[in-house]
């Protein structure tokens, strides 16, 4: 998937459970959340995305 630019990804690890991992040039951010639907975990990496991306632009 991709959002503003960034690919991610997200997958279920365990029931309620997801790993997502997106790069930012040659960072890479991995991390799990815990969220009953997918588009909940979807919406929450693309918040960390936007949160990434700006911290980016302030470096």
């Amino acid at each position: 998937m991709i959002h503003k630019g960034v690919e991610y990804s997200v997958t279920a690890v365990a029931p309620g459970v997801w790993k997502w991992q997106f790069r930012i040039g040659e960072r890479v951010v991995a991390g799990k959340t815990e969220a009953k639907l997918n588009l909940l975990a979807i919406r929450r990496v693309q918040l960390r995305i936007d949160r990434e991306l700006k911290k980016a632009d302030q470096e």
